[in-house]
């Protein structure tokens, strides 16, 4: 059995209208175009592994950015005929920013092909945002899922980042951090994701190209957009080195902070 959990509204009856807040919108059953993107960076040995499990049939569109890799990785996709965009610029967010021109779909699933996110998992993300919503996350940490490479920190950490998200912008998220979701394309303009100014002060003071992630579960919640979280387990990555760093954390602490007193 499938669970499923409508999240980002506090109240118990979602079609509520909450005092002075924004008309809901009326449930959508539009089939929308979906493009998969596929962040990499000397992933070779996942995405040998991965790849030939994901159905090209289940979106429109296959989008890779490759960050310069030096281990084929590039080359595997090319060879398979997807397209390869070169990232210009480093970091995640850049990635998604230089795709970007490049994409069709009405919504955007990032994938990640070294392990951590489930392949199989795309279908029903595909049919959840079909349902209407804005945006989909696949929670490793709600029931029937499990995350195998999380560490004692890391696991505290995304436990920690989603209440403190709960508790200041009345969420229910069970995973607010996770890069495996889907989202509507023009979220990314109507939440300012592209904007350098959305970042800066964190960037500027730990020096680290952060993710827009954390920012958009946030900004989605302020705005009462309809999202919802479906089970999905993170596996442990195969191969390669985790790109996490301490200083991250640091940074989406200054991120949340903020975001109390900016951006309406």
């Amino acid at each position: 059995m499938t669970m499923e959990r409508t999240v980002g509204l506090e109240a118990a009856a979602p079609a509520r209208t909450r005092p002075g807040a924004a008309p809901a919108r009326p449930e959508s059953r539009r089939v929308a175009t979906v493009t998969l993107l596929i962040p990499v960076l000397n992933e070779i040995q996942g995405v040998r592994e991965i790849m030939p499990r994901v159905k090209r049939e289940w979106c429109d569109q296959i989008l890779v950015v490759d960050g310069g890799s030096t281990d084929g990785t590039a080359e595997y996709f090319t060879e398979r005929g997807y397209r390869v965009v070169t990232q210009r610029r480093p970091g995640m967010r850049f990635a998604f920013l230089d795709v970007l021109p490049y994409v069709t779909g009405d919504v955007i699933i990032e994938f990640s092909p070294e392990g951590n996110s489930i392949p199989e998992v795309i279908p029903a993300l595909v049919a959840k945002m079909n349902e209407g919503h804005d945006m989909v996350i696949v929670s490793r940490y709600l029931a029937g899922a499990l995350s195998e490479d999380d560490d004692f920190v890391s696991g505290l950490a995304n436990v920690v980042f989603t209440r403190t998200i709960n508790l200041l912008f009345r969420a229910r998220y069970t995973d607010a951090m996770v890069m495996f979701r889907a989202y509507r394309r023009s979220l990314i303009e109507e939440l300012d994701l592209d904007k350098d100014a959305s970042y800066w002060p964190e960037e500027a003071v730990f020096r680290k190209r952060v993710g827009w992630e954390p920012l958009l579960s946030i900004r989605a919640a302020k705005r009462r957009l309809r999202t919802a979280e479906i089970p999905g387990s993170e596996p442990a990555r195969i191969g390669g080195a985790r790109k996490l760093h301490v200083l991250w954390g640091f940074a989406y602490i200054l991120e949340i902070v903020r975001e109390i007193f900016s951006w309406r």
